[in-house]
């Protein structure tokens, strides 16, 4: 197959789906960021096109001091017009059922680690108990007309030791199908994932469950991020998380942050190989200028 028709059945594959991450931006800055400029940013987020805004969580205020405020941001949010729609992390059953209460979150995210000892550091909690954990949440989401994101945390490698390996991987998703789980994303918490390993492993789900929605939640050095977001690409995964500027990173993971992928550098490097991203670009220029306000007072 000659590069031209290769490249043209890979586009025609469907649509990229851009999941901005102003929550996973924002959730390791320790000064806390005044309210209203939250839903000032995030209302210009709502502006540009995505396809989901994840916006803030319900997880314990002590765990996570800067999304305390979540509920009240979402007050603030002008959802009238808004072209994307909304995700919010919750961490227990408790945080799922907070959320419940807001009929203008379409989506549920849950981090569920493939490391013994991240899913304790995380949410404190067993991988078999956080397994419980995401049963309940699925099953509230499809009472309540919601839709549960499964995160596999580190998904393409741990620092910690635990066992890894792409069969571990496909357990995970075998037992998040049983379940009901219709969207996975496999996150590189820590940055770990090379080129090859994206595409071999999203390759892998993707022709083994071609039921469920696969997206990448990838944390990347800014030198790595085209290369990254196009090894998914070619895998056939198209939903990409990212935060304009790649502020952010788990407070969790390690001691060192490791950036989240810059939206801007994605969006060119998809642009570039032949995806109409479908984005309002006046509005993105002024989201990169806030952006540089809110994370660089």
């Amino acid at each position: 197959m000659n590069l031209l028709v290769w490249r043209s059945s890979w586009i025609s594959l469907g649509m990229i789906k851009l999941i901005e991450c102003p929550r996973d931006a924002m959730q390791g800055i320790p000064d806390f960021i005044d309210t209203a400029i939250k839903a000032a940013y995030i209302n210009q987020l709502l502006e540009v096109g995505f396809d989901t805004v994840d916006f803030g969580s319900f997880v314990s205020p002590k765990a996570i001091p800067q999304m305390r405020d979540t509920a009240e941001v979402l007050s603030l949010l002008d959802l009238h017009n808004a072209k994307s729609k909304l995700l919010a992390i919750v961490a227990n059953v408790r945080g799922a059922e907070d959320a419940m209460h807001f009929p203008e979150i379409d989506y549920l995210g849950f981090p569920l680690s493939v490391s013994e000892t991240f899913q304790k550091r995380n949410t404190n909690a067993s991988i078999q108990q956080a397994l419980n954990t995401v049963e309940e949440i699925q099953n509230l989401c499809e009472v309540k007309g919601k839709t549960l994101v499964t995160y596999l945390s580190m998904g393409f490698g741990n620092p910690y030791g635990d066992p890894y390996s792409p069969e571990v991987i496909a357990e995970f998703v075998e037992k998040l199908d049983q379940l009901g789980v219709k969207i996975i994303s496999l996150s590189d918490t820590i940055g770990v994932a090379d080129p090859e390993l994206i595409t071999s492993l999203l390759s892998l789900q993707i022709s083994a469950f071609p039921h469920i929605e696969f997206g990448a939640h990838l944390h990347s050095k800014a030198e790595d991020i085209a290369a990254k977001v196009l090894a998914g690409a070619k895998a056939g995964c198209r939903r990409f998380d990212g935060a304009l500027k790649g502020f952010g990173g788990c407070p969790m993971a390690k001691d060192e942050l490791v950036g989240n992928m810059a939206t801007e550098v994605m969006i060119e490097a998809l642009e570039a190989d032949g995806f109409d991203l479908k984005l309002n670009k006046v509005e993105f220029g002024e989201a990169m200028k806030l952006a540089g306000f809110v994370f660089n007072p």
